[in-house]
């Protein structure tokens, strides 16, 4: 049996590779991190200039990375040895996981198996999306202060 928590679902068997995803199938890369708040403004979340890629294969798996260009480096080059403050601003500076991707009712679904958010992990994320040419926008699940990030991507040549 599934459960529904905050506009994910608790996946209960292994997920399943989805059909071909042609019109997705690539590499994009990232163009615009932002989160729209419960105000409607939108702002930049991960920095001016986020950094990141989309991969997906043509049996629908996925890979994803996005990250905060202006994360500060660690002052040792020891990652062990790094301070909270430099973890705490790696981890709330980035945003990996991968997966599944299938369309479904005009949605993409994730089927997260992996993420750097260890509660993403298992789970199921509808989005809504917009895809026009080489450009692929889409909605995450709202967060708990009722921001909802809007992720942007221009498909690679």
């Amino acid at each position: 049996m599934n459960k529904q928590i905050a506009g994910m679902v608790l996946a209960s068997a292994a997920p399943v590779v989805q059909a071909a995803l042609p019109e997705l199938a690539g590499t994009w890369t990232l163009v615009a991190a932002d989160v729209q708040r419960p105000d409607g403004s939108v702002e930049r979340d991960y920095g001016a200039a986020p950094k990141g890629r989309l991969a997906i294969d043509a049996q629908g798996r996925y890979t994803l990375q996005i990250f905060k260009a202006e994360r500060p480096r660690f002052a040792s080059a020891d990652k062990a040895a790094g301070t909270s403050d430099e973890f705490r601003a790696a981890v709330l500076g980035s945003s990996t996981h991968y997966g599944t991707l299938a369309l479904e009712d005009g949605l993409l679904v994730f089927r997260i198996e992996g993420a750097s958010f260890p509660n993403w992990e298992g789970t199921v994320q509808r989005r809504s999306f917009e895809l026009h040419g080489d450009e692929l926008r889409y909605r995450v699940p709202a967060r708990p202060d009722g921001g909802i990030p809007i992720s942007v991507w221009r498909r690679m040549p």
